[in-house]
């Protein structure tokens, strides 16, 4: 056995160790669905896959292949292309709101510290991947998985279109006004007991 046979892998027809994506994936759903032809019914499989980094950026694709993995490969090329930059405070959104999409209808409200992620079905992966760790939601309208993750990231889009910068200045004056009431309270001379 030469020293050339030794290094060569035991696998010659293995891959290597995919490269690791900046992005977090999550699948919703994988559905099979056929068209139909001249010859007959010609099926494929569509999936519906949530990416995103955990710091703001999310992302939804919808991709058809002839396999699973394709499907799943071309979902995450189509998420990619329609990332949502989602603004928190205090790694929750910063306001209440009630956003459809065809059937769909999702409430997202936020929700103080230490809440978690009051969220299910295909809700849950968009506010996680967002990287909103405390929130309330709920679907209001249609059970469809993919109108449902449509419509939350539809919600998610509405805030990062608004204008929060403001609402930020806002909740900091509030925050800073509180703090100078309870230092104005405590440096306050007590007033003298009255002797009897």
């Amino acid at each position: 056995m030469s020293a050339m046979d030794s290094r060569r892998s035991p696998f010659p027809n293995q891959r290597g160790p995919r490269p690791q994506s900046e992005y977090e994936e999550r699948v919703v759903q994988i559905d099979r669905v056929a068209r139909v032809q001249k010859g007959g019914r010609r099926f494929r499989f569509r999936a519906t896959v949530v990416i995103g980094d955990r710091k703001g950026k999310v992302g939804l694709g919808i991709a058809k292949a002839a396999d699973v993995q394709g499907a799943i490969r071309k979902a995450v090329d189509e998420a990619k292309k329609e990332f949502v930059e989602v603004p928190t405070l205090d790694q929750t959104i910063p306001f209440e709101l009630v956003s459809t999409f065809a059937g769909a209808k999702v409430l997202l409200k936020p929700a103080r510290q230490g809440t978690g992620i009051i969220a299910g079905g295909a809700i849950r992966p968009v506010i996680e991947l967002a990287g909103i760790t405390n929130i309330l939601s709920k679907s209001l309208g249609s059970d469809n998985r993919i109108n449902n993750a449509k419509a939350a990231l539809k919600g998610l889009q509405t805030i990062a279109d608004t204008d929060i910068s403001r609402l930020v200045k806002q909740e900091k004056s509030v925050a800073t006004a509180d703090t100078d009431d309870k230092q104005a309270d405590e440096k306050a001379p007590e007033p003298a007991e009255a002797a009897s």
